[in-house]
């Protein structure tokens, strides 16, 4: 679990300051993001309910299923 929070998430820039990740789905794309998050949330929330924290098992749930609709929402936008 403590690489999930070690990793350096700054984007190196381009010429005209702007970001290299464009969300085209590259490496550290927000697809990535949204899949880590789902992950995490989903460890965490068996964390919880090991520990019998009903309430934030409840919230972590609700976290990996709007990462996971987000991330279908992405899906569907995309040109194919």
């Amino acid at each position: 679990m403590k690489q999930l929070f070690e990793q350096d998430t700054r984007q190196p820039e381009t010429e005209g300051g702007r970001s290299a990740d464009d969300g085209t789905g590259g490496e550290d794309s927000p697809d990535d993001a949204l899949v880590l998050i789902g992950a995490a949330a989903t460890e965490f929330a068996k964390l919880a309910q090991r520990h019998k924290f009903e309430v934030l098992e409840r919230l972590l749930a609700m976290t990996r299923l709007e990462a996971d609709e987000q991330l279908r929402a992405r899906s569907r936008r995309k040109p194919s």
